[in-house]
């Protein structure tokens, strides 16, 4: 029974250490001095994200405007916004010029199967796919010819649009 006893103990100590393992693991490491409101914000490229500060902001600074634009709807509220690939943060100060907010923004490529990437010896073309069909979809690092041609189109298209919308038509 002893031997039992001692085993189950065992186990249940490994267990508990295993737990305490996997939670601290699961906990976001901070790259610099802890701030409040520190967390990560995972966007694909385009996509907008809201963000919620618990106080009101006055100022908001982006660390690389390359990579997220931020705009703001009040003195809680903000989009965020994923414009190139990387990493960088977003830290917001109140009225007294004290940090209430910081976050890491990370722009990642599509996190759903909907993009089909074609290489073509050192060409590469994006595709965005629905069940039924495939549209190219411009992207960082597809080539040259292919992004120009699509970017022009998308642009033009664009230019209807707006035309059209200015004339009430």
């Amino acid at each position: 029974m002893t031997v039992q006893f001692a085993g189950f103990a065992a186990m249940r100590r490994i267990a508990i250490a295993a737990t305490l393992f996997l939670s601290a693991a699961a906990l976001p490491a901070s790259a610099g001095p802890a701030a409040p409101g520190r967390d990560e914000v995972n966007l694909t490229l385009d996509e907008v994200h809201t963000l919620t500060f618990r106080s009101p902001v006055t100022t908001v600074y982006v660390g690389n405007p390359s990579i997220a634009d931020i705009t703001m709807v009040d003195a809680r509220h903000a989009f965020v916004q994923g414009k190139g690939y990387g990493r960088t943060n977003i830290v917001a100060l109140n009225q007294s010029g004290s940090q209430v907010f910081g976050t890491y923004i990370n722009v990642i490529g599509s996190e759903h199967n909907d993009m089909v990437v074609l290489n073509r010896g050192a060409q590469r073309v994006t595709y965005s796919c629905t069940e039924t069909r495939c549209e190219p979809t411009p992207m960082p690092g597809d080539g040259k010819d292919s992004f120009d041609a699509q970017n022009t189109q998308i642009g033009v298209h664009q230019d209807v649009a707006r035309k059209a919308a200015a004339s009430g038509s």
